[in-house]
């Protein structure tokens, strides 16, 4: 087991009206992994991900850093926070900057770095995250999927220890996630952590090392990413849908690792034409949007769930 770098302890917090948000949560964040967390709108993600860079600040229990709980001061925060990166889900309540580079720029400028080093910072991350034509483009003039890579940019350019994101992959086309995902798995290759919301579940399922299951405002269960997605009653409690891959793996019979990945699915049948597999039950039907398109780019629709109460506006 990694060890925990961030975590959240018995934490509620209430928005004003005495909205209850979130109502005794614990997580764990560990050190070099990647975690989804998963849940319908309303159930907390959101506000749970604002409580780990200490944009909102628990009524009662507390968030560690490090196992120490974290502290509200001002150079506390500015220190939690260039180690814990937030992006947004709308890129538009991140970027204020006039200029995409002056943008991306801001946060190493501000974590005292020099002019140069600020610098080469921007390059890289206008490079990682194919931008770097819009470097001298004004903000409010580009497009959604636009915003949303340069409001990455600017959080992978101060080069967090933890990269916290909100529905990542929400408004880009399919070459915009596989960058994205490219970027995202260097960064954790490099010693990141990644912590994601989203209702992907196909994403979550076929990328995370770990997943948190939301409702109400509780973790209903965090673990190992196949052992949970397996779990159909714990689902069908947060109203979530089992990842595709998942289903037809099950469909399948009994394997010992299901796959992961469109790639490893077809070389299970193909190896089922001289081992024929028994299939159990019947395959589920095809994503909506296709299943080569959509096993590839990780998008499955999403239903909104009961069980939450609309607190967020998407997450």
């Amino acid at each position: 087991m990694s060890p925990v770098i961030l975590a959240a302890r018995d934490i509620d917090y209430v928005y004003p009206g005495n909205v209850q948000a979130l109502q005794g949560l614990s997580l764990d964040i560990e050190q070099g992994r990647k975690l989804a967390v998963l849940g319908p709108n309303g159930s907390g993600k959101t506000t749970l991900l604002l409580h780990l860079n200490g944009t909102l600040k628990p009524r009662r229990g507390e968030i560690l850093l490090d196992g120490r709980p974290a502290a509200y001061d001002r150079r506390s925060l500015n220190i939690w926070r260039s180690r814990v990166g937030l992006v947004l889900q709308e890129p538009d309540d991140q970027l204020f900057s006039a200029s995409v580079y002056q943008d991306i720029s801001f946060g190493p400028l501000n974590q005292g770095l020099s002019a140069a080093e600020a610098r080469e910072r921007v390059r890289l991350a206008l490079a990682a995250l194919h931008i770097k034509p819009l470097a001298e483009r004004a903000t409010h003039m580009l497009s959604f999927g636009q915003k949303k890579r340069v409001a990455i940019a600017g959080i992978l350019a101060m080069r967090p220890e933890v990269l916290i994101l909100d529905e990542p992959t929400a408004g880009l086309d399919a070459q915009g996630v596989a960058q994205l995902l490219t970027v995202l798995e260097e960064q954790r290759r490099a010693g990141a952590t990644l912590v994601f919301a989203t209702h992907d579940m196909d994403l979550a399922y076929t990328w995370a090392d770990v997943v948190a299951v939301f409702c109400d405002g509780r973790v209903l269960r965090q673990g190992e990413t196949v052992a949970v997605l397996s779990d159909r009653e714990l689902l069908q409690a947060a109203r979530l849908k089992m990842p595709w891959l998942l289903e037809v793996a099950q469909a399948l019979g009994e394997l010992e690792q299901p796959p992961r990945s469109q790639e490893a699915l077809l070389e299970l049948l193909r190896q089922s034409h001289s081992s024929p597999v028994t299939v159990q039950t019947p395959l589920p039907d095809p994503p909506p949007q296709g299943g080569r398109e959509l096993l590839q780019n990780s998008y499955l629709a999403y239903s909104p769930s009961p069980c939450g109460r609309g607190l967020e506006g998407g997450g």
